[in-house]
């Protein structure tokens, strides 16, 4: 099996490749409709057989995904001119640049995810770096991007985008080739298109998935997930009607804090304590939930009752919708519930435990791709079956 995923052939590709000269890509190719496919296909020399496996799992098509981003590109950008200059760093400051410090500056933006509050630092790190070569610039940027991993070894959106920031970014060694200023400029460049994507990621699943509620449908979700809560934000908005079951989401009851966005919002909700999903199941016509991970596998990696759910919707024949952005696809294969690094959180009951009785305290659980029907990313609508594919192009 583990020859068969997304890391192995990766591994075995940059062996394979390394005596070979990347392509240079200029950021004057790099053009707002086509961001996205520049993510997914930095190299255009793609084999026929992932043109032809693509076009056979993947529901979506080109010319929907170019909807949906033209419908992104519509909305102002002023507010992020407007944080990216307040983040900025300060050069006549006098203070040392801290690539930490400047990824908690971003964090405490309520709409940013932490992944992209990373980008925007690492961005912040090529503007600010003094080097003087290229290979100082890359030494420099790797060393960020190991702080803000271990920041919070546990966060699988985190390394994956710190992960994807270095591979978009420094992927072009004809780069050291170049005067390093205007090589420097460059980076700087395509560190901001990143940040870009990445920011206008949620409002472009926000724009795919609305497609699939169709009035008078019942939505189950479960926790709270910026991304889901934008897609039934967006298709409350274009007028459909329909109502969602929200679990509690013990033992932080954030499926609380959802259903009061929803309510704001004049959708119907129900609120279900997390042991009612079952009884429930009847009533709902799809499942919505987000994802800390997208694992290799095409599982992902979410908030603990995320298995049960699923397994409960595949019994009943309720398809299930994962909604999460590409900074989210992980190189990790985990093969069941203990092979992943652990999250742990309190856990308050609210009666006392005698210290004999042992509680479980993780956070979050895998689910296997086969209790998945789709995928909504910012890369298009796909099937479990293709994700494996879409790391393969996205580290490339």
């Amino acid at each position: 099996m583990w020859r068969r995923s997304a890391s192995f052939i990766l591994d075995k590709r940059e062996d394979a490749s390394s005596q070979q000269e990347p392509l240079t890509l200029s950021p004057s190719q790099i053009t707002a409709p086509a961001m996205t496919e520049t993510l997914r296909n930095p190299s255009t020399n793609v084999s026929a057989y992932y043109q032809t496996r693509a076009a056979h799992y993947g529901v979506i098509t080109s010319d929907w995904l170019s909807q949906a981003q033209a419908a992104v590109g519509q909305h102002s950008v002023e507010n992020e001119v407007r944080s990216s200059s307040s983040n900025a760093v300060d050069s006549g400051s006098g203070r040392p640049f801290s690539v930490i410090e400047e990824f908690n500056n971003w964090r405490k933006q309520p709409d940013l995810a932490e992944a992209v509050a990373a980008i925007r630092a690492l961005a912040a790190v090529i503007r600010s770096s003094e080097a003087t070569t290229m290979m100082e610039l890359e030494i420099e940027l790797k060393k960020a991007s190991d702080s803000l991993k271990s920041w919070d070894t546990t966060s699988i959106s985190l390394t994956a985008g710190c992960d994807l920031f270095m591979r978009y970014v420094t992927r072009t060694s004809a780069l050291e080739y170049e005067d390093f200023n205007s090589a420097k400029s460059r980076l700087i460049e395509r560190a901001e298109k990143f940040g870009e994507i990445s920011c206008k990621a949620r409002r472009i699943i926000a724009m795919l998935g609305q497609d699939f509620i169709f009035d008078g449908c019942t939505i189950l979700v479960h926790g709270f997930s910026r991304v889901v809560l934008e897609v039934l934000k967006t298709a409350a908005l274009n007028k459909k009607l329909f109502r969602v079951f929200c679990t509690e989401g013990r033992p932080d009851r954030c499926g609380l804090r959802l259903s009061n966005e929803l309510a704001k919002l004049d959708v119907p909700v129900k609120l279900l304590i997390d042991s009612a999903v079952a009884y429930s199941m009847d009533e709902v016509d799809m499942v919505f939930v987000g994802a800390d991970g997208v694992v290799e596998s095409g599982g992902i990696i979410n908030m603990m009752g995320t298995y049960q759910i699923a397994l409960v919707a595949h019994s009943m024949n309720k398809p299930v919708y994962v909604a999460a952005e590409s900074y989210k696809f992980a190189r990790l294969y985990p093969l069941d519930q203990k092979d992943m690094a652990p999250a742990l959180r309190p856990i308050d009951f609210g009666v006392p435990i005698p210290s004999k009785v042992e509680v479980e305290t993780s956070a979050r659980d895998y689910t296997p791709p086969q209790y998945l029907t789709l995928l909504f990313t910012d890369l298009g609508v796909l099937s479990p079956s293709v994700v494996s594919d879409e790391l393969i192009q996205l580290y490339l």
